[in-house]
């Protein structure tokens, strides 16, 4: 009866992961490059330099560019530079009858000089980010498809701890040159190594959308109004109306610096004003959600922008949103430092490792039973066809993404939206390509493509702006430099494993290796 569960964990284990793998493989990776979204962003949209200015001469300068270009706007939104973004963004929102919602208009700024920075039109590091739970599919298709895949990706992690009765001893083997032996114990390796990243990640994510796809504990604690769940979650500012008379908004450094008092020392995210050139003017600053590892979504201190008076402080969060703001925060890593959120990308890069090969397994030990034959029935060519698509057809995608950035000229209309679709095309190319070479010269081929692109990308950042390494690097700027250096090292390791399937592919054909196979339909 033991065997016979576990017999069925594995067969679960492995349809679940071949089935969703391709998907969860795009996921994982994209979701681990958000961990460093700021950061590309900034390498992408190069304009924006790094100053070493103190939030009190960026908050003066931010009030003094509104009060000339927006002093009868509803409401002005100021976000201060940090270490991983060092633009100073401003926006403000029109002012509209009552019942309307106005347009938005957001400018970055330079820090010092307080004039706007002609910033290129990119969506940065934000689009791995909404891409990963999104899929860039309609709302809410996207959400429903990420979220399932993530209950899958739960589903094969308890799996997969089921079915291997020595998972902790074969984390301590590696046998090389084995063939699917080798695989097999680097898919054990990384799936032990980081299991309980694995499991904090996925079941997060799963916690996070619950309103959506777990909605039975909402609903039984807070019966058909539900909007007091997110009332208590997300809890909303008390504003003053305005009351149609002029008045003058008092500088906002003091009420920064209040603020932090508060909160002893903690960081400011952004502050917001509203109805700035009334005599009943207030401003909130918002406490920083990376301040701690419980993502803080409501602390604010409000004050009257005419009087400087402290009018409100928020108390301390509900139940609710302090079980939601830790899966929150644990999920986003925003609290991590350099050298944890450098942990949450490694740990990430292990996850998209463990399903990738996971993948080349399943192929592997298929095409093995073929080898006599020489006959590959389509089913396993399109699962080969898929893997590589899947996996170095990505990272070409991804590598074009950047390159587009440096290559579309900056004037273009929708550029951003030009930027997506290069990534796209790119990607739609490689499952082409891989329809059309033989599968393991499809291998190399396209990762000699993705190491040639990434290695080329400090080179092209070089040749297209004057932000290139030397000068990062002599600036301090180690979110430019950093990016450059990584896309190296990924163009090196890319290189190194098309070097080693090139060598596999020249070595006479051993009992682990497939020979050619011809594509024909399998008899059944």
């Amino acid at each position: 009866m033991k065997e016979g569960f576990r017999q069925a964990m594995a067969w679960l284990h492995t349809w679940v992961g071949l089935i969703f793998g391709w998907l969860l493989f795009a996921i994982f990776l994209t979701g681990t490059l958000s961990y460093f979204k700021d950061e590309i962003t900034h390498w992408m949209q190069p304009e924006v330099q790094v100053h070493g200015v103190d939030d009190a001469r960026s908050l003066a300068v931010a009030q003094a560019y509104l009060e000339r270009q927006a002093p009868t706007a509803a409401r002005w939104f100021i976000t201060l530079p940090d270490s991983r973004d060092p633009g100073l963004s401003v926006m403000w929102q029109d002012k509209v009858d009552p019942g309307k919602r106005g347009n938005f208009i957001q400018k970055v700024l330079d820090p010092v000089s307080g004039q706007p920075v002609q910033v290129r039109e990119s969506m940065g590091g934000e689009f791995f980010y909404r891409f990963h739970f999104q899929l860039q599919m309609p709302h809410p298709w996207g959400r429903w498809l990420s979220t399932f895949a993530a209950m899958v990706m739960f589903v094969a992690l308890i799996t997969g701890i089921i079915t291997h009765k020595k998972i902790f001893k074969d984390f301590f083997t590696f046998r090389p040159r084995k063939g699917q032996r080798s695989w097999l114990d680097g898919h054990n390796a990384v799936g032990v190594l980081v299991l309980p990243f694995h499991l904090m990640i996925t079941y997060s994510s799963l916690v996070i959308f619950m309103s959506m796809v777990m909605p039975a504990p909402i609903v039984a604690s807070y019966g058909d109004d539900t909007r007091a769940f997110f009332s208590e979650v997300f809890p909303a500012t008390d504003n003053a109306p305005a009351l149609g008379q002029p008045g003058k908004l008092l500088p906002l450094g003091p009420m920064y610096a209040q603020a932090r008092q508060q909160w002893a020392g903690g960081h400011v995210g952004r502050v917001a004003v509203n109805n700035p050139g009334d005599v009943n003017a207030s401003v909130n600053v918002f406490r920083a959600g990376s301040d701690s590892v419980v993502h803080d979504f409501g602390s604010i201190v409000s004050f009257n922008g005419t009087t400087g008076e402290q009018v409100r402080v928020s108390g301390e969060p509900s139940l609710p949103a302090v079980i939601g703001g830790s899966f929150y925060g644990l999920h986003m890593g925003h609290f991590a430092g350099p050298v944890l959120r450098w942990l949450y990308f490694i740990c990430g890069l292990a996850g998209t490792a463990m399903i990738g090969t996971g993948l080349v397994m399943w192929l592997g030990k298929r095409q093995l039973k073929h080898v006599k034959s020489g006959v590959m029935p389509f089913e396993l060519k399109l699962v080969e066809v898929l893997n590589i698509a899947s996996m170095s057809g990505l990272m070409i995608a991804i590598a074009a993404f950047f390159w587009a950035n440096r290559l579309l000229p900056v004037s273009v209309a929708e550029r951003s939206a030009w930027e997506v679709q290069v990534f796209f095309i790119a990607w739609g190319l490689s499952l082409l390509h891989a329809m059309l070479r033989r599968g393991r010269q499809g291998w190399v081929e396209q990762l000699s493509v993705g190491a040639l692109l990434f290695v080329a990308v400090p080179l092209l950042n070089a040749i297209t702006t004057s932000e290139h390494l030397g000068v990062s690097l002599a600036r301090g700027d180690w979110a430019m430099a950093g990016f450059d250096l990584t896309c190296l090292g990924s163009g090196v390791f890319l290189a190194w494993a098309a070097w080693k399937m090139q060598r596999r592919a020249a070595l006479p054909s051993k009992a682990e290796g497939v020979p050619s196979l011809k594509l024909k339909p399998e008899a059944h």
